[in-house]
């Protein structure tokens, strides 16, 4: 199956007269969005965004942090208006807050922004016409917002939209943003399954959505360090500088996943000319965090708890808000109650670290998903574990400690297509303790694949088997529910609690080192009896991280730092901001 890229919007035409400085018509200006070619090399790159339009370009909403700041901070006085306007939707697999361990009463609240255009209220040119046939229906912004009442933190992590997942869709693989698709309890699942993190709440905004709410409090201010433009989102700064942006300019700016720039010695003023940054949809993440900061610290300003603010935040945003079903609006107004004092320029915002492919067209058992991610371990379950508040070998779903290796059996499913690598991950495992039943073969899903740590049925203590096997491992690792009982892929292995499916990727950690026993002895001056004390350490051995993979960038950073071109705040003063 092939995932084409969303049809986007005409794009802004470099060099239009009468258009403000992000690509707006300005008052009386008439015409072509494009103006006339000038030269086959521009000509060239307008038919290559011509031809394009008719994929489907996923925007970044950047939906997330908002949700906290405006649902919370606005329906103080207005529960009883929210109850009755806000969308509910029924989502299952959903679980219920933490009763025990490090994590004690904390809350994940997935937020997504839904590329349904067939759902706004009110077609819109600009993000693509639900009758010209732009109806599909994914997650762009994948957040989730991570609450600690206790401590009074707030955090964010996002999740890349191209990550390759085992479980994106009820029939297998995808791009996890294309599980929206079946609805947010399959999203929900995804992320549960995948990686582990329970999630208590969902909460889904829209294209409408988020420009109401920018306008609803006045617009934002960005301070641009030098010309960007992007075709696609229409994004389109000639000049550098503090400017202030309304909904449509703002959305504008998160969408930006094309961005082009005008650096130090470029002195062409055509934006087709300008150099291309490389990171896409990563590079657009860390935008997005930085517009979140920028967008809470635009609702402090404006104080919560004014009649008029709160009232215009709340019609903003509850016509095209969809929750699940057990949100109420009292568990809304207690986040403002506890949260009010976040500073948000200090909550961290971290990006689940991913391995970039360098193939322009990933094929899966035969199907074509154009550019994907795959995940890397250590990593990704280092920067989870910090992110739930929760140190190593800890249960993340369950909340206690994992399962001993003694306890957990294994079968191994060598889908490499090389022979050596079951055996490799049978004598790693057994090395470690665990029970493993037998190794097996599968056929190979491609020439690159993610190695997936299977469980099944999904219960609290298969998910902790499943994990406590998932960390010992290396690379290119992911986990799953299996679409099969344990070791009916094989056949042999009946009976197994996990399912190690090898891909082409992946290493198991080494055994830790057994402890080392020092004896000192130790004799009195003044007393002729010796004290003898024996001290007994334990050297834990780092993991294996596998850092180059071919046809694979090497992994990326949990958090980046801003790019010179990035939009970031602006001072009080209009100067550039932290």
């Amino acid at each position: 199956m092939t995932v084409p890229e969303d049809p986007g919007q005409t794009p802004a035409g470099p060099g239009d007269a009468g258009r403000t400085p992000l690509g707006r018509p300005a008052p009386g200006a008439a015409g072509p969005r494009h103006a006339a070619p000038r030269g086959s090399r521009r000509e060239r790159r307008r038919a290559r965004v011509r031809a394009r339009r008719h994929w489907r370009l996923r925007r970044g909403l950047l939906v997330a942090g908002v949700v906290v700041v405006l649902l919370a901070g606005a329906v103080g006085g207005y529960a009883w208006y929210l109850d009755a306007q806000v969308r509910r939707v029924a989502v299952h697999h959903l679980k219920p807050a933490p009763t025990r361990g490090p994590d004690l009463g904390t809350e994940n609240i997935l937020m997504v922004g839904s590329t349904s255009r067939c759902a706004l209220k009110v077609q819109n040119p600009a993000f693509g016409l639900c009758s010209q046939g732009v109806n599909g229906v994914n997650s762009d912004a994948i957040m989730i917002l991570h609450l600690n009442p206790a401590k009074k933190l707030v955090s964010v992590l996002s999740i890349p939209r191209d990550l390759f997942v085992p479980n994106a869709r009820v029939e297998g693989a995808n791009k996890i943003d294309a599980a929206l698709y079946e609805g947010p309890s399959q999203l929900v699942a995804a992320i549960e399954e995948d990686f582990g993190i329970p999630i208590q709440h969902y909460v889904e905004l829209n294209f409408d959505t988020f420009a109401s709410v920018v306008d609803a409090l006045g617009g934002v201010n960005m301070y641009f360090p030098m010309p960007v433009y992007d075709a696609y989102s229409g994004l389109n700064v000639q000049t550098p500088g503090c400017l202030h942006l309304d909904g449509f300019q703002a959305l504008q700016v998160v969408r930006a996943r094309h961005l082009q720039y005008k650096g130090p010695g470029v002195t062409s003023t055509d934006p087709a000319d300008w150099p291309q940054e490389t990171e896409s949809d990563l590079a657009r993440i860390r935008r997005d965090h930085e517009f979140l900061r920028v967008l809470a610290a635009a609702v402090a300003s404006k104080g919560l708890g004014n009649p008029i603010t709160d009232a215009n935040l709340v019609s903003s945003v509850v016509g095209d808000l969809t929750v699940d079903s057990g949100f109420s609006a009292a568990q809304m107004v207690n986040l403002v109650l506890t949260y009010h004092g976040v500073n948000p320029f200090a909550a961290p915002e971290e990006t689940l670290p991913v391995m970039v492919s360098d193939i322009n067209q990933y094929l899966y058992k035969g199907g074509a998903y154009g550019n994907v991610e795959f995940p890397i371990e250590p990593q990704d379950q280092q920067v989870i574990d910090q992110f739930l508040g929760v140190g190593p070998g800890i249960d993340t779903i369950g909340g206690g400690p994992l399962p001993a290796p003694a306890s957990v059996s294994v079968s191994i499913l060598d889908g490499s297509g090389t022979s050596e690598a079951g055996v490799t991950a049978q004598q790693g495992l057994a090395a470690l303790g665990f029970n493993v039943l037998g190794v097996s073969s599968a056929p190979p899903v491609g020439a690159q694949a993610e190695t997936v740590v299977e469980f099944s049925p999904d219960t609290p203590a298969e998910v902790a088997a499943a994990e406590a096997v998932a960390s010992s491992l290396s690379g290119q690792v992911i986990m799953a529910l299996a679409p099969t009982a344990p070791g009916s892929t094989g056949g042999f292995s009946s009976g197994a609690q996990v399912t190690v499916v090898t891909g082409t990727d992946f290493s198991v950690n080494p055994p830790a080192p057994p402890p080392t026993t020092t004896t000192t002895v130790a004799r009195s001056h003044h007393q002729r009896a010796t004290t003898t004390t024996t001290t007994t350490t334990t050297t834990v051995a780092p993991t294996t991280t596998t850092t180059t993979v071919p046809d694979f960038a090497p992994p990326t950073a949990p958090v980046q730092a801003l790019a010179p071109w990035d939009p970031r705040s602006c001072t009080a003063t209009g100067g550039e901001g932290p």
